[in-house]
């Protein structure tokens, strides 16, 4: 197998903060979606996708972000738990036939693979649909803030967001120029990379001059994560990454790779990479936990 990413030096050890994945874990394998007498099969669809398994980079940028501004972990599960929800609603409608047609997600058949392509796009569906009733029911705060952090993410989700990235990506209206690129994966991946981020600085009601360099971070971890990804998609094996491999390259999809080249994809991650853990240097705080996370997203090879 060709290597991935490099991590440049000081990139440190690439420890994932796994402490705070499996807290992520254990709440969402506690939620429960069905009620109603006949929709149990939909609750499972919805779980089959939600508890595959995966790093959880969302939720715990989440987590980490609440440590690194003085808020306690457990305040904002609630939102980080919706941030996943809404991932993975995307995954299991990127993945149907009309839009990439893969049949593996995360080391297990897909979810319309599973339980048929209607019951994948309902499951899809409800998970958006309770991630804001989590968000919007259980997140403690005032009032005022929560509705912030739910309208970033909803607006972190759409058309101005990931659907609008998406439809990009599926039309082949982006131009397939460097910088087209990266407005389109800004849209696509980075807007609720950032949105991970950026809902718990508006929890907080903090100044937005006090968490400007958080802002800068999550911008720039967007990018990253996007790069890598693409350079997964060329150099990773489809056991270790959980899906088909060359799957951009079967859909005729721009991405880092095919428009950089692999070489200088590597070196746009290391920039992307280096922005970033500067921009936790200026941040201050307890940011050890994001700096890990930013490591991880350089280095792995999933």
């Amino acid at each position: 197998m060709t290597a991935g990413p490099r991590a440049p030096s000081g990139a440190g050890s690439a420890a994932y903060p796994v402490a705070l994945q499996d807290e992520v874990e254990a709440y969402l394998a506690d939620l429960e979606f069905a009620t109603v007498p006949g929709t149990r099969g939909l609750h499972e669809a919805m779980r089959h996708s939600l508890l595959a398994g995966g790093k959880r980079v969302r939720p715990v940028l989440a987590l980490a972000t609440a440590e690194a501004v003085g808020r306690a972990r457990a305040e904002v599960m609630p939102l980080a738990a919706a941030l996943e929800l809404v991932h993975t609603y995307s995954l299991i409608h990127d993945d149907l036939p009309a839009m990439d047609d893969d049949e593996l997600r995360r080391g297990r058949p897909t979810c319309h693979v599973a339980f048929g392509e209607g019951v994948a796009i309902l499951a899809g569906d409800g998970l958006f649909a309770e991630a804001l009733r989590i968000l919007l029911e259980r997140q403690a705060g005032e009032p005022e803030h929560v509705l912030a952090a739910a309208r970033e993410l909803v607006t972190a989700a759409g058309v101005d967001g990931m659907v609008g990235g998406q439809f990009l990506d599926i039309t082949g209206d982006a131009q397939t120029d460097g910088e087209s690129l990266r407005r389109l994966h800004a849209l696509k991946t980075g807007r609720l990379i950032g949105a991970s981020v950026e809902c718990v600085l508006l929890l907080a009601g903090l100044p937005e001059a006090e968490t400007a360099p958080y802002r800068r971070f999550a911008h720039e971890l967007g990018v990253l994560f996007q790069i890598v990804d693409d350079i997964l998609d060329v150099t990773g094996e489809e056991q270790a990454i959980g899906k088909p491999s060359g799957s951009d390259e079967r859909h005729g999809k721009a991405t880092y790779v095919s428009v950089f080249g692999l070489d200088r994809a590597r070196e746009l991650a290391a920039d992307s990479h280096a922005g970033a853990r500067r921009a936790l240097a200026d941040a201050g705080g307890r940011t050890a936990k994001l700096e890990q996370a930013a490591d991880y997203i350089l280095t792995r090879r999933r």
